[in-house]
This record gives C-alpha cells, sequence and structure tokens, in this order.
C-alpha cells in the first residue's frame, strides 16, 4: 500500500510517501480502507521526534480516518465488512489501508462524506472526554475554550453550544475571532490584542467560567485560574505554552478550583470505546440533524502530508485539514 512515514525527526519535508505492507488486523479489529484521514497537531508533535506512539501502535503519523471495512473482527462492535465508518486510531492513518479496534468505529453520519467523517473522530472524542467526562460542563455552566478556530476548538464550541452552554472562546486574529463567533460562540477574544482575563470578568460580571479547554499550559495557567469561577475547573490537553505554570494554591483552597488534564492516544481500546458509545448516542444525532457539523479548512492529497503539517504549524488553518487517499 502507499502510505506516508516520517523519515526522521524534523520539519514537515521529513514526511515521505513510501510502499509498505497492507496491515493485518488482529483480534477486534478491522481492516479500513482509507479515502480520507485528518490531520492533528500531535502528528506535527509526532514528526518533531516529540510525541511517540505507544508500543504496538502503527509508526505512521496519523490518529483518525474515515472508510469502508474490508476485513477483520467487523461484528465486534455489529458493523459489516462493507461498512463505511470512521475510526479513532493510535497511529497508521496516513495510508491507504489502516487497522482500527471496531470498538473505536462509527458510522459515518448520515448526510458526511466519508471527507467530513475523517474530521470527527479525534476531535470529539477528545472534546466529550475531557470536556464533559474530566470538565464535567454541566447544565448552564460556562465554557472557556482556548485556540478556539483549531479542529479541537471549534468542536468544542459547537458541541457546547449545542448542549445549552455559553461558550467563549479565544483565537489569534479578527478574522478567526469572526469565525467562532459565527460557529456559535458568546464571546470571541482575539488574545493577541486583548486580555483574556479582563475580558473573561468582564463578561461575566467578575464571576468567572466554570470549565476551561486550555491546549496553551506554561503562562496561561495563572491566568486561566483568573477566569475561573468558584468551583471552576481547567482541563489541560496539550502544552503549546510549555509544561510548566504557576499554580497560586491560596485561590485552589479558598475557592474550591481543579486543574486536571489527559492524552487521549495511549488510553486503552475499553475506555475510547466507552467514548464512542457516548458519541453515537449524543452527538451522532446532532451531527445528523445538521445541528452540528465538522469544519474542513483545507485538503491536501496524501503524497502532500508535507504541505497539511506546515499549514498547520503556521497556524493558517480554521478547523480541520484533511488528507485524501
Amino acid at each position: 500500500m502507499k502510505a506516508v512515514e516520517i523519515s526522521q525527526p524534523g520539519a514537515p519535508e521529513v514526511l515521505k510517501p513510501v510502499e509498505r505492507p497492507t496491515p493485518e488486523p488482529g483480534p477486534g479489529e478491522v481492516l479500513i480502507k482509507v479515502s480520507a484521514a485528518g490531520v492533528n497537531r500531535p502528528d506535527v508533535f509526532q514528526r518533531q521526534g516529540g510525541y511517540p506512539p505507544p508500543p504496538g501502535a502503527s509508526d505512521l503519523p496519523g490518529l483518525e480516518v474515515a472508510g469502508e471495512i474490508v476485513a477483520g473482527d467487523a461484528q465486534a462492535a455489529g458493523f459489516s465488512i462493507g461498512d463505511k465508518v470512521c475510526a479513532l486510531v493510535a497511529g497508521g492513518g496516513y495510508a491507504e489501508y489502516c487497522t482500527a479496534p471496531a470498538e473505536q468505529c462509527l458510522p459515518i453520519p448520515a448526510g458526511l462524506s466519508e471527507l467530513e467523517a475523517a474530521g470527527l473522530p479525534e476531535t470529539y472524542f477528545t472534546v466529550w472526554s475531557n470536556v464533559f467526562d474530566r470538565g464535567r460542563l454541566s447544565d448552564g455552566e460556562t465554557l472557556l475554550v482556548h485556540g478556539g478556530a483549531s479542529g479541537i476548538g471549534t468542536t468544542a464550541i459547537q458541541l457546547a453550544k449545542a448542549m445549552g452552554n455559553k461558550v467563549f472562546a479565544t483565537a489569534g486574529s479578527d478574522e478567526r475571532v469572526r469565525a467562532i463567533e459565527e460557529l456559535g460562540a458568546d464571546l470571541g477574544i482575539n488574545y493577541r490584542d486583548k486580555d483574556f482575563v479582563e475580558e473573561v470578568k468582564q463578561a461575566t460580571d467578575g464571576r468567572g467560567v466554570d470549565v476551561i479547554l486550555d491546549m496553551v499550559a506554561g503562562p496561561y495557567v495563572a491566568r486561566n485560574i483568573k477566569c475561573l469561577a468558584d468551583d471552576g475547573r481547567i482541563v489541560i490537553i496539550a502544552l503549546l505554552g510549555g509544561v510548566k505554570g504557576e499554580v497560586d494554591c491560596n485561590h485552589m483552597m479558598r475557592r474550591r478550583l481543579s486543574i486536571t488534564g489527559s492524552t487521549l492516544r495511549p488510553r486503552p481500546v475499553a475506555f475510547k470505546a466507552a467514548i464512542a458509545q457516548n458519541l453515537r448516542r449524543h452527538v451522532w444525532p446532532l451531527l445528523e440533524a445538521g445541528k452540528i457539523r465538522p469544519v474542513i479548512h483545507a485538503t491536501f492529497p496524501l503524497a502532500e502530508a508535507w504541505k497539511a503539517h506546515a499549514m498547520m504549524e503556521a497556524g493558517d488553518n480554521i478547523g480541520k485539514i484533511i488528507l485524501t487517499v
């Protein structure tokens, strides 16, 4: 099969088209003939040498795919050979064929193309797990999303709004602020020319927000704490600003604040299968009703994966970047 591998750690150009043996599905797995694969920030970190695949996973990048089940144990999750699905995988998505645990597959929502569906798994699994499970975002609460124009950000905004929550989000330009407000954000904040702490305080009459989904960490930790309402929760899912931040423990104790975080890739299949079931029950009906949608910024042929990575690193995308196979 044709695939794209990381020839060595480095710049986008180290992504090289290669020929690889077609993988064989193991017990409980299916083989998917890939139509499209999503590009995600962890792919960039892996290419740079900072995010190795977990033991047993493919060394090829790519954490989400859409296509047709052509072999394997489809019945393990109620599918059949020939079904069109999208799937969360621990690696191997940048290829013509990819194996996936059957329980991490979901049917392509009615009304969506395979290309659109390829942009669902990584972001929707991540947002559900971190905003609604770890962050416990509840009725009547307010969410602040950093990186609102990213794939994760556009998903979090739409999903929280569809669930009835108020949403604030940061972005790095006025154009991106307009885009996230068009997606439903109650307030978009250009963090380059406004202090998001002051903006949040003003918008909430000094109360603060209940949950923050943070992809920055580093210096944002101390500022996030100032944005929280009493009993507020910060969920860290990436470290774009660095691994260390300052925590005011006095604030945490007096106001009963929580800071947590997670990475999805190394979690076991059973954990991801439970998220898949929640998505199918609570989120897939919203997608099929057109109440939320994947935001696709650009597509590139598989062999031009390096261009997709260059675009993501430049921060030009609003929503998802997809590779077509």
